[in-house]
């Protein structure tokens, strides 16, 4: 299951570091959070064959929140800037039985669920560690199952191309071995570092940056959202080794840099761009401006990215 990922990594090292005032949460740390999570998903009556749904902003708690739904039922996470009718729809397509929210705000997810579902709002306590609190439970407490590769883990929808998003149910086994071939492709390691600008709803930031760095005992840097002014000093400060992004971000960091480099590419071994077509222009200009390779990958929802 997912959870194999994590044994990798050395007990003391980051695993995550939130930027601005957030936590750093150290392997051991990661491990002790989601195994109480998802005993406490249970203990609200979840389990196999429920689909956990999550509308989480970039940060701890929705990577902790997706490792323990996966492991206890099926996560499916959800963007949280939909609207009303966007999460009606989300929510009644995956036959969600509970929603994972912040304690403030989300008030269109909110509406959205209404009577029909459990919430359960997710916070980081005074220790930096993600708890989980609902007023109430989906049923009776469920004995603590573990699932096999071939259960579903997550649940994620396709833009697709006629008709409405279309659901696409991703075993254990699709995002392990995803996640190791992404780690494989570019021989990371344990001393990596990944910046994941990327939202974690999207299968691109959610395999590549996250599973397959934690696969091989590296570290995530989580801003809560991509933020142009700030990306450079952030890739200084936690010393990042790659990046992957869509090509828009790396336009948007290119005509930023005004013809000098930026200080901190010097750190990246390469920068990694999916999920849509980088102009070969725009590739030989990053390469040109921040000194280092850009590689470019091909992947989608349906094949674990």
């Amino acid at each position: 299951m997912i959870l194999d990922l994590l044994v990798h990594g050395d007990p003391t090292h980051a695993a995550i570091a939130v930027t601005g005032d957030g936590p750093v949460t150290t392997y051991d740390q990661l491990r002790g959070q989601v195994d109480a999570l998802a005993a406490q998903l249970s203990r609200l009556g979840l389990g196999q064959g429920d689909r956990i749904a999550m509308a989480l902003p970039n940060g701890l708690e929705v990577i902790a929140s997706f490792l323990a739904a996966s492991t206890v039922g099926t996560a499916a996470p959800l963007n949280p800037g939909y609207t009303r009718d966007e999460f009606k729809f989300y929510l009644e397509d995956t036959g969600a039985r509970a929603l994972i929210l912040p304690s403030n705000g989300a008030d269109e997810a909110r509406t959205a669920a209404g009577d029909d579902l459990l919430i359960i709002e997710a916070d980081l306590d005074s220790s930096g560690q993600v708890r989980f609190s609902s007023p109430a439970s989906a049923g009776a407490a469920r004995p603590r199952d573990f699932p096999d590769a071939n259960d579903t883990a997550l649940i994620l929808h396709t833009s697709g191309t006629t008709s409405r998003p279309k659901r696409v149910p991703l075993s254990h086994a699709n995002l392990i071995t995803s996640a190791r071939n992404v780690a494989e492709t570019y021989q990371l390691t344990s001393e990596d570092v990944s910046l994941c600008v990327m939202p974690l709803f999207h299968v691109h930031g959610l395999v590549a940056s996250t599973l397959a760095t934690l696969g091989t005992g590296g570290t995530i840097v989580v801003p809560p959202k991509f933020n142009p002014l700030s990306f450079w000093p952030t890739v200084r400060e936690h010393q990042v080794t790659w990046y992957s992004a869509v090509p828009t971000i790396h336009q948007v960091l290119l005509s930023r840099a005004r013809g000098t480099r930026p200080s901190g590419s010097e750190q990246l071994r390469f920068i990694r761009s999916c999920s849509a077509a980088l102009a070969p222009q725009t590739m030989v200009d990053i390469e040109e401006r921040f000194g280092v390779p850009i590689l470019e990958a091909y992947g989608m929802t349906e094949a674990a990215h």
